[in-house]
């Protein structure tokens, strides 16, 4: 019975059941350089130029060369005084050879690619005011640039239920309208801010008004989009207690609503513009500061490279405009 093992030119009996003895033939097991050795004999077909060629010394290749040779109980060159040719057996171990190498070179390239963030893959949620306000197509298209092969995946989503995605790894990343509760080990990159504007259908009573204030609105009833913050902030500026409707959804679902005079709504500034619907108009609100501001929320320990690549350089961004 014959064992190959990773000792060269050694070999031991061993005291087996029954009193038997049984030899192992211990055979070296050939790596990688090994291949480099090779080719470069193969390429160069002649041991000194290939010892050059690798850094090595000549008797030094010759002897892994050898063990090749031994290894595989054939031999790979034909010996001439100034040079070697390949024998059959080397010809055909040639493009193995290459094709090994060349394989473990591209692994051996993505996997230090993996790990500088350069390939993988992203989940990416958003709500719809990151687009409006063409964030979210800086921010995908700019990393994009920088990081070619990494793919993402970018989906729209309900914004309540965006940081319970990124907390249970179904995202990786979300755009989300602050402010907003985060749960444990989920946090928020603070990114533009901006101001709210009044939306309202062109037959309402405020339409007349050379110029709508806070109280104005004090009977009306207002359509809530997902964050409702901009409607707080501006009743309590009028100093009373808003009359809420229906909050049916994202800002289209809301705008809908308003054009069928079914309330007013407090929206983003951004959507100006960007939205139009039948009998919907945008009024500003005379003398609110209200504002709110988009935010990138990630897992607080993030492992996957891609993923902190994204998130650094958005971090970096912002920390240059601050």
């Amino acid at each position: 019975m014959k064992v190959r093992s990773a000792y060269p030119g050694l070999s031991r009996s061993l005291l087996a059941a029954g009193d038997q003895f049984i030899t192992f033939e211990l055979m070296p097991i050939m790596e990688i350089r090994h291949f480099r050795y090779f080719l470069a004999v193969a390429r160069q077909r002649n041991f000194t130029r290939a010892a050059e060629q690798l850094g090595i010394a000549p008797p030094t290749l010759s002897r892994q060369i050898q063990d090749m040779e031994n290894t595989l109980g054939t031999r790979l060159f034909l010996r001439q005084q100034r040079e070697v040719s390949l024998t059959e057996a080397g010809a055909t171990l040639l493009l193995e050879a290459e094709a090994t190498v060349r394989q473990f070179e591209f692994a051996q390239r993505n996997a230090q690619r993996a790990g500088r963030g350069e390939i993988g893959h992203i989940e990416l949620g958003y709500v719809a005011s990151a687009v409006y306000c063409g964030l979210l197509q800086t921010q995908v298209q700019g990393f994009g640039r920088d990081c070619p092969d990494v793919s993402l995946n970018v989906r729209e989503c309900p914004m309540a239920t965006l940081p319970a995605r990124i907390a249970d790894g179904r995202l990786d990343v979300g755009y989300i309208r602050s402010p907003m509760t985060l749960p444990e080990g989920v946090e928020a990159i603070r990114l533009d801010a901006e101001g709210f504007v009044l939306a309202l259908s062109d037959e309402s009573w405020l339409c007349r008004l050379p110029q709508i204030a806070s109280e104005h609105l004090l009977n009306e009833t207002f359509i809530l989009p997902e964050q409702i913050s901009g409607t707080l902030q501006v009743a309590a500026q009028g100093a009373y207690a808003p009359k809420l409707g229906p909050q049916p959804g994202g800002l289209v679902a809301v705008l809908a609503l308003v054009s069928l005079g079914q309330g007013v709504a407090v929206v983003p500034e951004s959507v100006v513009g960007h939205i139009s619907l039948p009998h919907v108009l945008y009024r500003p609100i005379g003398g609110s500061s209200a504002t709110s501001w988009l935010s990138l929320i990630h897992r607080r320990f993030e492992q996957a490279p891609a993923v902190v690549r994204y998130i650094e350089q958005v971090r970096r961004e912002y920390r240059g405009k601050a």
